[in-house]
């Protein structure tokens, strides 16, 4: 047995140790424990950071899942805002069917006998709407509110050339569209003077009703008058 020994106590039961020594001469407990690590920060308890790693191993793939996250957050945050939920209906518009949808309901601010404006929802491009002069409007009402992406304009008197010349036409029409909320929007449309059907994109969502008002005439001289053929509106399936 050694004699009296000045040293280290154990710290499990006080006993000196020899400077030397790694384990207890009595109860063999370690005469230098490993200190406890601090407690980890609240966010290394988070997958996949709550365990500990060595050398900095993992330390990409924890980078790309936090990059991910920043992104994804990013990301998220744009589609709350109006442009970011503009840009998702506008892709939903060019993926999607455009299918035709028809007005309830027809009413225009005047017409010349024998050419009212239910004349441009009949399907046929032989017969129009005769506005009395520019400023005329119609206004298209709609059972259900719907998405408006396209608005197909065949304008003047028919699609055949000569017919087309023989009434006036108007080369630019105000769009206003009123939205189920009340909200209203606003678009001038410019046309081209040449008979056939145009197409304008609209993207308005929750159409109730369209107002077209024919502006800048042309060709509108004694006995004639402004002719719209046909207009036709259609939603995303």
């Amino acid at each position: 047995m050694e004699g009296d020994v000045v040293g280290r106590a154990c710290p499990a039961c006080g006993t000196a140790n020899r400077p030397e020594r790694r384990f207890c001469r009595r109860c063999a407990a370690e005469l230098k424990p490993a200190e406890k690590p601090d407690p980890l920060p609240w966010w290394r308890t988070v997958w996949p950071f709550r365990r500990r790693t060595r050398a900095g191993s993992g330390s990409v793939f924890r980078f790309l899942v936090v990059l991910a996250v920043v992104l994804a957050l990013c990301a998220g945050g744009f589609l709350l805002l109006p442009a970011g939920r503009a840009l998702i209906e506008d892709t939903r518009d060019k993926l999607g069917k455009a299918t035709p949808v028809t007005p309830t309901g027809i009413e225009a601010s005047g017409a010349v006998p024998g050419h009212p404006a239910t004349d441009t929802t009949d399907g046929l491009n032989n017969r129009y709407w005769g506005a009395p002069g520019p400023g005329a409007s119609v206004t298209y009402t709609f059972r259900t509110p719907f998405r408006l992406v396209d608005l197909i304009i065949t304008n003047g008197a028919s699609t055949s050339p000569e017919k087309y010349a023989r009434q006036a036409r108007a080369l630019r029409v105000d769009l206003e569209v009123t939205a189920a909320n009340g909200t209203e929007h606003r678009k001038e449309i410019t046309l081209s003077d040449k008979p056939g059907p145009q197409t304008i994109p609209t993207g308005i969502s929750d159409a109730k009703t369209v107002r077209l008002v024919l502006r800048s005439p042309v060709g509108l001289t004694a006995g004639r008058h402004l002719a719209l053929a046909e207009v036709e509106f259609f939603q995303r399936s």
